[in-house]
């Protein structure tokens, strides 16, 4: 193939020349006869010696035309330099032409390569020639990942379409409820008041039921239409981590945990190298409303999957310009299959619609988002029943 091309690069190197030269004498011809033998006369006076040549009576005589040839090798000289770069310039003109149009031919057949790569399921080799090997396994790289993409989309669809049907399924329970205890209160108003203080109770229990189901609804809506927007400022670690978890002690309570907040940081560091509590605050940039949905994120689901009665670590450790936050819990070890999808939109650890644990299945993929928008990140470890989720935080904004 490439023999092929060197020949007809060179045939058609020697048709330009040859078309040069003819053109030449071409454009002489003519421009002479237009001009009536203005090239002949100029030629004539610039290029010929005329001499008069006496006879020997001196009376007659006659005139001799000699070519001065070293002034018609200039004009030679001149004329073929010219020549040469005006066929150098049509060469590369009609080069550049043929380059452009084999390149959009090229592309033309790549890109129908390509869609037909794209669109069917074919292998990479039966659809692309040799000399394309390197496109071929970008492009199966790419289709790979799109078909990974499309895989998870659809898994992501799937789980939250089957987290609305349950969701639905839910209401239709605490609220005929609601309403059945409802009319047994308006039907029955000589009831006793022991039995009517039940049944209220009871009735504010499935309310508050089908308030939380609502509000999965709701943290759906908003996690689909929102755009996250950081709006950063100096964010105090210390009294954050306090505050939420003094805001958290009656749902602690009520699960019967207790959470142990341990500050950290080198700057409080003993004279051995260790690690030891500081007074001192622990501060990032960042913005301090999403952190706080972050970590309230975390905690949440700490407790949810906690056993009861049992103590929730909570450590904020600074070091070499990071800061590292983790929450611990004991309970159930989450498989390794898992731990690797707790991050991932509308997945739940229990699948169970009839418990209580977790909610739409978004607060651990709302906290990755926020924090890999601070330039952090966020991992899960679940080993001997101890799960612990760490966030790992630039001190200052790396954006």
């Amino acid at each position: 193939m490439k023999a092929n091309r060197r020949v007809k690069r060179a045939v058609i190197t020697l048709l330009l020349i040859g078309g040069g030269f003819f053109l030449c004498n071409f454009f002489y011809l003519v421009l002479d006869q237009l001009l009536n033998g203005f090239v002949r006369d100029w030629f004539d006076r610039n290029y010929v010696y005329h001499e008069w040549v006496a006879v020997a009576d001196g009376q007659e005589g006659y005139y001799t035309a000699t070519i001065r040839w070293a002034r018609v090798k200039e004009l030679a000289f001149e004329i073929f330099l010219v020549g040469v770069v005006l066929l150098v310039l049509v060469i590369r003109l009609i080069s550049v032409a043929y380059a452009s149009y084999r390149e959009k031919q090229v592309i033309r057949a790549a890109g129908k390569m390509i869609n037909d790569f794209m669109r069917h399921d074919r292998e990479a080799s039966e659809v692309f020639p040799a000399e394309y090997a390197e496109v071929s396994l970008q492009m199966a790289e790419i289709k790979a990942a799109m078909q990974r993409q499309e895989q998870l989309q659809k898994e992501e669809a799937g789980r939250k379409n089957d987290l609305i049907t349950y969701l639905a399924h839910d209401l239709k329970t605490p609220l005929t409820s609601v309403i059945g205890y409802l009319s047994l209160l308006d039907e029955a108003r000589d009831m006793p008041q022991a039995q009517k203080t039940k049944y209220i109770h009871i009735t504010l229990d499935k309310a508050h039921r089908l308030e939380k189901l609502i509000n999965e609804f709701f943290e759906i809506t908003r996690y689909n239409l929102q755009q996250i927007i950081l709006e950063k400022e100096t964010v105090d670690l210390h009294f954050m981590l306090i505050q939420l978890t003094d805001e958290f002690y009656p749902i602690l309570s009520a699960h019967g945990n207790t959470v142990r907040l341990d500050l950290q940081s080198w700057r409080g560091a003993s004279d051995d190298g260790e690690i030891t509590d500081s007074e001192e605050s622990i501060t990032v940039y960042g913005d301090g409303e999403k952190l706080a949905r972050v970590f309230n994120n975390i905690l949440k689901n700490a407790v949810a999957y906690s056993y009861p009665d049992t103590e929730i670590q909570v450590r904020c450790i600074e070091a070499e310009e990071k800061v590292y936050i983790t929450f611990s819990n004991r309970g159930k070890t989450i498989p390794a299959q898992k731990l690797n999808a707790v991050f991932e939109k509308f997945f739940r650890l229990d699948e169970a619609r009839s418990t209580n644990n977790g909610g739409a299945g978004l607060g651990l993929a709302i906290a990755k988002d926020i924090v890999t928008l601070h330039g952090g990140s966020i991992t899960a470890d679940s080993v001997d029943e101890v799960t612990t989720f760490t966030v790992e935080l630039p001190v200052w904004d790396t954006q």
